[in-house]
């Protein structure tokens, strides 16, 4: 089975956001993240919880736990098995966070809009 390939979204100005939120994890969180992106990148669309649950017209969330603390990593699809990166947050409530959902949207329209015009 081929494995599919993990990018991080870049805004045009060149931020890289869930990069920078990667960065701010203590280390031991920054390893099982890590950890768990290697399974993503293993099995993709196939990975389902505990490990990744699909939130809301194809944005996904990759959930990882170390001890007490809660971290989810959002995503999508494109083609070609690749898989986008958006953000990222400690979880401190029961349901994810709506604004967290409408920010990987609203990078994933952006990487689709600006990949569209470089064709």
């Amino acid at each position: 089975m081929q494995n599919f390939k993990i990018n991080f979204y870049k805004t045009a100005d060149g931020n890289c956001p869930v990069k920078d939120f990667l960065d701010d994890l203590d280390e031991k969180m920054r390893a099982k993240v890590l950890q768990e992106l290697c399974l993503l990148e293993t099995y993709g669309y196939a990975l389902r919880e505990p490990y990744s649950k699909s939130l809301d017209d194809g944005i996904f969330e990759l959930r990882v736990r170390q001890s007490t603390n809660i971290v989810r990593v959002l995503y999508f699809f494109v083609v070609n098995r690749n898989i986008i990166l958006t953000n990222g947050f400690v979880k401190k409530q029961k349901k994810t966070p709506l604004t967290e959902i409408l920010l990987a949207k609203k990078y994933w329209e952006d990487y689709l809009n600006r990949k569209e015009n470089v064709q």
